[in-house]
């Protein structure tokens, strides 16, 4: 998404789009998180995940509160977001703590595009401002969360550049199923 002109408006229709694949983003977050939790919660990295998870919760809150408020329904695609992000989670922490961090950085990589994209194509509409101040905020934010995956040696993994393309792959294809439905 890019902004063609300086008088271009987004559509109700786009706005309704992104709160909807952002809530449905954040919702997978959360889950995400909780899988990992579910294998390290006697790991010393579980603050670090719990603090993250719980700017994912402020974000999700935010965008559920968008959604209530505009009409917006969820993406008919939550219920596997909700175990597939679980088993995500899961699944990497099984590997091990820089597995779990190694999926964070690659989540938050493809998030911080997809973020920086919607910032760009609001542009300087006056009338979707707040919105693109709360994605200024969520979009710093997952920008540390990469960087605290980065810190705990998320890039120090067997098989790097597979495990992250593939993670980079399913987070792309849960944002492009969620915005249509």
């Amino acid at each position: 998404m890019t902004q063609l002109h300086p008088n271009f408006k987004p559509s109700k229709s786009e706005i309704d789009s992104m709160i909807r694949v952002n809530q449905a983003g954040e919702y997978g977050a959360l889950r995400i998180y909780a899988g990992q939790l579910k294998v390290l919660k006697d790991d010393a990295a579980a603050p670090v995940i719990e603090h993250m998870a719980e700017q994912e919760q402020h974000h999700l809150a935010t965008f559920n509160k968008m959604m209530q408020h505009r009409g917006i329904k969820r993406t008919i695609f939550t219920p596997l977001w909700h175990i597939g992000g679980f088993v995500m989670g899961y699944v990497s922490a099984k590997f091990s703590r820089n597995h779990a961090m190694a999926c964070t950085i690659a989540v938050e990589e493809v998030i911080d595009q997809h973020y920086q994209d919607q910032i760009n194509h609001l542009g300087e509409c006056p009338q979707h401002g707040e919105l693109k101040q709360h994605l200024i905020q969520f979009r710093q934010e997952e920008l540390e969360h990469r960087d605290i995956g980065l810190d705990h040696q998320g890039h120090d993994i067997k098989g790097q550049q597979i495990f992250s393309g593939m993670i980079k792959t399913v987070t792309r294809t849960a944002i492009w199923l969620s915005k249509k439905i």
